[in-house]
């Protein structure tokens, strides 16, 4: 799997809501994902990939700590986010290498449906969270097949949370066009 993600890296942000280049899209992100955070919160991004979104946040004022199995995508990470509050490291994103209660939000984009045990990661992404943190997760089910549905995301966290929204991210300018997959923003705050 690190082969895999490491062989990514170098092209992983071609893709327009991977790297956020385009100004409209990484807009239409801040829409979506600013308004869900407390102001200077503390964020773990499990799976962050090349640091898109930890980037993304960064830059509005909140301190970003990521992780992830590549190392090749961590070094992109490092690279993007300097002179930031962001920090990258080379781990298990079902698993962050952080204390427990460390974090006001924990942020997953297209990584629970990949992990062998969702529900033993959503177990430890709560652990994380202080007392009325925040958990956000970007999820899909595509049109290969692969993923969750927001019915099945809703179910796993509802066994760990006494509540959670659905928020469909159909919108073409978050992905750079249309799309015909259930794509959606999960939130849960208790």
């Amino acid at each position: 799997m690190t082969e895999f993600w490491d062989a990514q890296a170098d092209t992983f942000d071609d893709e327009p809501d991977h790297g956020l280049r385009d100004p409209a899209v990484r807009a239409a992100w801040a829409d979506v994902l600013l308004p869900l955070l407390p102001e200077a919160a503390s964020v773990v991004d499990a799976g962050c990939g090349t640091g898109s979104l930890a980037v993304l946040l960064a830059r509005a004022g909140h301190r970003v700590r990521g992780v992830d199995l590549s190392g090749r995508m961590i070094a992109v990470a490092r690279a993007k986010a300097a002179g930031l509050q962001a920090e990258f490291v080379q781990g298990d994103a079902a698993a962050p290498p952080y204390p427990p209660a460390s974090c006001d939000v924990v942020l997953a984009r297209h990584v629970l449906w990949a992990l062998p045990d969702p529900g033993a990661a959503l177990d430890r992404w709560v652990e994380l969270l202080r007392p009325g943190g925040r958990l956000v997760l970007v999820e899909g089910r595509w049109f290969t097949g692969a993923g969750l549905t927001a019915a099945e995301s809703l179910t796993l966290v509802l066994g760990r949370r006494q509540e959670a929204t659905v928020r469909r991210l159909d919108d073409p300018t978050l992905w750079g066009g249309p799309i015909e997959d259930e794509r959606y923003l999960l939130v849960s705050t208790s």
